[in-house]
Formats: structure tokens, sequence, C-alpha cells
């Protein structure tokens, strides 16, 4: 079964080649690019000839725009800082090679917080789907936390996808604020409502879920800053949601 890959990128220089390269074994790469002006772009030409420069609307929609440019029969979706060990390669290639398979495959993924590899804190096993048959599936529209509708039934994988999710407490601060921002310009597009005591609450509750309920305490130290960054992350999300209401 032939397979294509794609990939959303902006500024991704220091980990794009890793995921790329773990993409060797693909018939086709698609990379969607919203502006890099890092080396980002120079080193996916070394992979492939399938680049599209144009803006960013939102990640769901971005992932449409790469899913719409696949031409083969599967379609592997990774974020570029993923990347397929030889082993999960292998039990991809042996799932699609079923002639009574799934319509898309979930596969659980490991992801590292500030260089620690982390098992639990909602982050281990953290079921992903991202391969699945051409045409019977797409991504919501979501700005943030975009997810995949499948139609057919999803089976499950045991390899896990490699996730290096954040490098250090730079790129934790910058995809909170970023990703907080998105958060509640979708919660204003529901016509959701906010207050300071609803922040406080929420970003509460994010810390005692992610700490406690998900044996966060059980990561060490990252599992605390894990747990101090979901809570800062769902406050200011609810925050902005507030001010942004009263500007009405």
């Amino acid at each position: 079964m032939s397979v294509t890959a794609t990939v959303i990128t902006k500024n991704e220089a220091v980990c794009i080649r890793t995921c790329l390269e773990s993409l060797a074994w693909v018939d086709e790469i698609i990379v969607i690019d919203s502006g890099s002006t890092d080396q980002t772009v120079e080193i996916c030409r070394e992979y492939t000839d399938k680049i599209i420069l144009t803006d960013w609307p939102g990640f769901g929609p971005q992932k449409n725009r790469a899913l719409a440019m696949a031409t083969k029969d599967w379609v592997l979706s990774l974020d570029a800082d993923e990347r397929v060990t030889p082993e999960l390669r292998e039990e991809m290639q042996a799932a699609m090679a079923d002639p009574v398979g799934k319509a898309a495959f979930a596969m659980p993924r490991r992801s590292s917080y500030c260089g620690r590899p982390m098992r639990h804190s909602g982050w281990w096993p953290d079921y992903v789907t991202r391969l699945f048959r051409r045409g019977q599936a797409r991504f919501s529209d979501d700005l943030v936390h975009e997810r995949l509708i499948v139609e057919g039934s999803v089976g499950r994988l045991r390899e896990p996808l490699l996730h290096e999710a954040f490098s250090d407490l730079e790129e934790v601060l910058d995809t909170m604020n970023r990703y907080s921002t998105a958060g509640a310009r979708m919660m204003h597009d529901r016509k959701e409502r906010a207050g300071l005591s609803t922040a406080l609450l929420h970003g509460l509750w994010s810390f005692l879920s992610t700490y406690f309920l998900r044996a966060g305490f059980l990561d060490g130290r990252e599992g605390f800053m894990l747990a101090i960054s979901n809570a800062e992350g769902t406050y200011y999300k609810y925050l902005k949601l507030m001010l942004m209401l009263e500007k009405k």
C-alpha cells in the first residue's frame, strides 16, 4: 500500500530533519509551511519537492490543506516534532497490508517535557489517530487541539510515536501563550462566558487533575512543572476570553 506523509511547519529547523528522516520509507511527503524564517523550508527541500508556503488558519484547517494534496492510498499525519521509530513503521506497514483492516489506526505517543520522557500526567499512553485511509477521514476545523474525524472503525497499534513536545521552558511559555489565545477565540466563537472566578477555578482544577488525578507527581520535577504550565495555560485562556467579552 502506498503512503503519503503530511507535516505542517513553522520555524521547525531544530527538529524537522529528524521527523523527515523517519519518513524515508513513505511514497510521498507533503509539507505545508506557514512563514518560517529559519532554515525549515530549505531542510524540507532535501526530502521533498511538495512544499506549500501559505498563511496560518489554525491547526485543523492547515492539516486539512495538507490532506487535500495527498495522492496515495494511506495518509500519515505528523507534527514536526514527532518521529516514527523503525518498530512503529513495521507495525504500520503490517496493519495497512491487512485487506480487512480498519479505516484508521491510533498509536500511543511517548512525549518528553523539557528533556524528560513523561510516563504519567495524562501524557501516556496518549493515543493519537494519525494513520488513515485517504478519503475516510478529515480533521476538525478547531484552531487548536484538532481531532481526526474518521468514517469507519479505528484500530490500535502498540509501538509508540515519539514526540519531543517541549525542549525548554521558553518553548513551553511560547506555546502556552499561543494556545491560550486560540482556545479563548474558539470559546468566544461558541459564545461561552468567563469571569475571573471561572479562570481561577479552571486553572486550579487543571493543576489538581494533572498532578494528582493523573499521577503527575510520579514524573518528578517535570511533572510538577507540567501541572503548573497546564494550570497557567487554562487560567490565561479563560482570562483572555473574559477580556474579549469586555471589549464588546
